[in-house]
């Protein structure tokens, strides 16, 4: 050491030996680092996390991206975190893009964000946080995406939030919050859900809004407005402290109603007389035009007949019925075009269609469909297609011809369609027992889902393996549209497909986005719907699908760009976490479980060319589910798994993400 000072005495020396005087002793840790160990604090006290194990903070569990040493995404879901957020720990992490503690339990208030000037995205979803949403939100001008549905949060939604300029999802559905909505008019605001609150009065009619159906409003009963349609009550109500109207003020007022009574009975009875004698004139004119005006008036208010049957589209509790109709044409009627060889003597015509009384089933990227009940008790499921003018008639009527074709156990059979100008209608059978959505998380998708016995996911698999292998062996075919909600449940709760086929008939040159559940569907080189869907991106959907299965969990993120070759070790552990102590342990069928894991990862490749053609991997399913029923000596239909799931299933209704 004596050597060491004497050589620090020198000016020439003095940089170097401050690197070996500081070098000598350990290194602190980074801001980042100590803001995340007290964050831990307040949060994980079963330490679960297991932060503060490594040095180097961007390795520790949930940091996601880092930059220069400093935290840019941290995802800490599903953990079971408790405690409340460390507001003041949380804002040090000013480099954070992306936030998410969903699917936890953590409680107490939200805290004020306002260090985390770079945030683009908020996950809080699925926890207990109470109170109010933090104003200073609005502060946070990056910020596109807030989740915070799924908790106990109260109050009135800030109108700040308008102020967002880049505002792209907002979810607050399933709280308690009160008061009105907000005019948030933001052009990209695409996601927005406010179902299950108690808020009151009108919905704005800002174009945004307009833009989001009963789905984004559902189940507050006191809202009213266009979007859900169910009109407002615009009569002024008297104020409770508003006094008593003088005597001669009453009578004046009722003078005044039995003068405009007596008008407006004359005039009315004026205008009923005009309506009688036009009506009568046209009885006098042939029976054909008699016809042809009948039919023009049925015709009238396509959406207003159609969606007044549903004002609850998630709960299903519908009293009342409306109408199917729809434009005909200039022309007049149109034909209904069976398709199948038997498919002609079906017993209903479009007459039976125009009178069937009809219930909103579900909105998606192609268009309404609707349950619709004839006079004759016949049901079937009727599509309404969004894009009536791509592609032209004659190219969706081979098209359709083409489709119409197709039978097998596994596919929801199209039977008819119909067009016209500014029309065009699909008619499949009606399957009353729901869709795969439904059965793996329950009527309205709550959080509380949890992934399916792995012996049901190698039944659906295979279900679904076989239905793709049937349109792809048709050359130039593709489902284009494959997830949970386009799965439907059979008579025996075998799973078949439904709207296959159907993505030529989009507008190529429409720029409208789909709802992020629908675009982690598909695969990453077909996500721009101007391009044409393949069979290799079947096969990433179908994969995406197995996931879905083997989890519980809806894709609401790129799970390749999210979780990569973590894929396994995440399915396993969600899997670990949800699985009832009454379940037979994942430990246990390991082998089987990895098998179809294996299978799902070779789907999700990011490459098209390594990914299975459908007639392999049907192969694979079959293997897997021959060796796991021989090994267990069981049937899917056995106690405790298949026919468990399926018994508390609603066994009717749609959703549509």
């Amino acid at each position: 050491m004596g050597k060491f000072a004497l050589l620090c005495r020198h000016n020439v020396f003095l940089f170097p030996c401050l690197v070996l005087v500081f070098g000598a002793f350990p290194r602190g840790r980074s801001g980042d680092a100590e803001s995340l160990l007290a964050l831990k604090a307040s949060i994980d006290p079963s330490d679960m996390l297991q932060w503060g194990r490594g040095s180097d903070v961007c390795k520790w569990v949930g940091v996601k991206q880092c930059l220069n040493g400093r935290v840019m995404k941290l995802v800490v879901e599903n953990f079971n975190l408790s405690g409340t957020l460390d507001g003041k720990s949380l804002n040090l992490l000013d480099q954070l893009r992306v936030l998410s503690f969903k699917e936890n339990s953590l409680s107490g208030q939200i805290p004020e964000l306002s260090g985390l000037k770079n945030l683009k995205s908020l996950f809080l979803s699925d926890n207990r946080f109470s109170g109010g949403i933090p104003t200073n939100l609005a502060l946070l001008h990056r910020l596109k995406i807030i989740d915070i549905s799924g908790n106990l949060i109260s109050g009135q939604i800030p109108r700040s939030l308008v102020d967002l300029p880049r505002l792209y999802m907002l979810y607050l559905q399933d709280n308690q919050l009160i008061g009105d909505v907000p005019a948030f008019d933001q052009n990209s605001l695409k996601f927005f859900n406010v179902s299950n609150n108690a808020l009151t009065g009108e919905i704005p009619n800002t174009s945004s809004l307009l833009k989001f159906n009963n789905s984004s409003f559902s189940a507050n009963i006191n809202l009213c407005g266009q979007q859900i349609q169910k009109p407002c009550n615009t009569s002024p109500s008297p104020s409770p402290s508003s006094p008593i109207a003088p005597t001669n003020t009453s009578k004046h007022h009722k003078r005044r109603k039995k003068l405009i009574l007596i008008i407006v009975l004359s005039v009315g009875g004026f205008a009923v007389l005009c309506i009688v004698t036009v009506l009568l004139i046209f009885c006098l004119r042939k029976g054909s035009k008699e016809t042809e005006l009948r039919n023009k008036v049925v015709a009238r208010g396509v959406e207003e007949a159609a969606n007044s049957v549903n004002r609850d589209n998630n709960n299903n509790n519908n009293s009342k019925q409306g109408g199917l109709s729809w434009d005909q044409g200039g022309d007049g009627l149109g034909n209904l075009v069976f398709l199948g060889p038997g498919d002609q003597q079906m017993s209903y015509s479009l007459e039976d269609l125009l009178k069937a009384s009809a219930e909103t089933l579900g909105r998606g990227t192609m268009g309404s469909t609707y349950k619709a009940v004839m006079e004759s008790g016949y049901i079937v499921t009727v599509k309404r297609l969004k894009e009536s003018r791509y592609p032209r008639m004659e190219e969706f009527g081979r098209h359709i011809e083409i489709v119409g074709r197709l039978r097998h156990p596994n596919l929801v059979p199209l039977r008819a369609y119909f067009q016209a100008k500014e029309e065009r209608l699909l008619v499949y059978d009606y399957f009353p027992n729901g869709s795969l959505f439904s059965l793996v998380h329950g009527s309205r998708g709550s959080a509380g889902s949890k992934p399916l016995h792995w012996t049901s996911c190698l039944k659906i698999a295979e279900d679904l393996a076989t239905g793709l292998h049937y349109i792809h062996q048709n050359p130039g075919l593709t489902h284009g549209n494959l997830k949970s909600t386009n799965v439907l449940l059979g008579p025996d709760f075998e799973s078949c497909l439904t709207d296959y086929g159907l993505t030529p008939f989009r507008n190529p040159e429409s720029l409208e986005e789909s709802s992020a559940t629908s675009l982690f569907y598909r695969a990453p080189e077909c996500r721009d719907l101007r391009r044409p869907t393949t069979q290799q991106a079947d096969v990433y959907s179908y994969g995406v699908l197995l996931l879905e299965l083997l989890t519980g969990k809806t894709p609401f993120q790129d799970l390749v760009q999210e979780y990569g070759s973590d894929i396994p070790r995440w399915v396993k552990s969600v899997r670990a976490e949800t699985t009832d102590s009454g379940d037979e342990p994942v430990s246990s069928n390991e082998e089987k479980m990895n098998a179809l894991l294996n299978i799902a990862v070779t789907c999700v490749s990011v490459t098209p060319e390594s990914r299975p053609v459908m007639g392999e991997l049907l192969r694979m399913i079959r293997e897997v589910r021959t060796e796991a029923q021989v090994s267990s000596n069981s049937s899917d239909h056995s106690p405790g798994r298949w026919s468990d799931t399926v018994q508390s299933l609603p066994r009717e209704g749609y959703v549509s993400i």
